[in-house]
């Protein structure tokens, strides 16, 4: 039961974002490799560049801000963002059924819930089902729209001379929003100052969803 609490906002996310493909749908098993891609390689990744930027950047004050900081934008988020940015860049963006501006948001999406499934697993086996419960509604949601605002320029990317320079842009913003989430959860040393959290998480999901809609709007296939 308490698995089941771990994978189901992960699969609810991918058949939301599935459907919102509205003229093009993707292959299932290049989305499946997209997923365990996420789920497996992206980790590995993580745990890699975790094990090298925690030796070069350790935390010697859990109250410093500028630490946290650090460790929130650099240590955490842009080693998890960098992760799934490799594999849409180097494996998928290069496919042909990878042919509208929407594929690069599902593709990253699905890269993503890859990574959030291992991730939400391994915490919900530690805290049980009210972590299940909470994560359902924060991190899993945040993972999916890191992956909606680095998958909209993703996909710009492919249609683009300045494809390096949109590419880069998606991390940024990814990484900038994911930065900002866990910076707010990490310095909660600070009364009420965790409602940034879900501020950006906010703005994130509104941004997403626009960016959603503005691909969908300039689908090459939409007749």
């Amino acid at each position: 039961m308490t698995l089941l609490l771990a994978v189901a906002p992960v699969f609810t996310i991918i058949i939301y974002i599935y459907f919102k493909d509205k003229y093009e749908k993707e292959p299932i098993r290049l989305l499946l490799a997209n997923f365990l891609f996420g789920a497996i390689v992206s980790v590995l990744i993580v745990f890699i560049l975790y094990a090298f930027t925690g030796r070069l950047l350790p935390i010697t004050d859990k109250f410093s801000i500028w630490q946290q900081f650090i460790q929130a934008f650099v240590v955490v988020a842009l080693a998890e963002e960098f992760s799934k940015y490799v594999i849409v860049k180097y494996y998928t963006q290069p496919k042909e059924a990878f042919n509208e501006p929407y594929d690069g948001i599902i593709y990253c999406v699905m890269v993503s819930m890859g990574f959030a499934c291992t991730e939400n697993i391994l915490y919900v086996l530690q805290g049980g089902y009210q972590t299940a419960i909470l994560r359902a509604f924060t991190a899993v949601p945040a993972h999916a729209t890191f992956g909606v605002l680095m998958g909209y320029y993703m996909g710009k990317a492919k249609f683009s001379k300045n494809r390096f320079q949109l590419n880069i842009a998606g991390l940024f913003l990814a990484t900038l929003f994911h930065g900002a989430y866990d910076f707010f959860l990490f310095i909660n040393f600070i009364p009420g100052i965790s409602i940034g959290a879900f501020v950006s998480l906010i703005v994130a999901i509104i941004l997403s969803r626009k960016a959603i809609k503005r691909h969908q709007e300039n689908s090459n296939f939409k007749t």
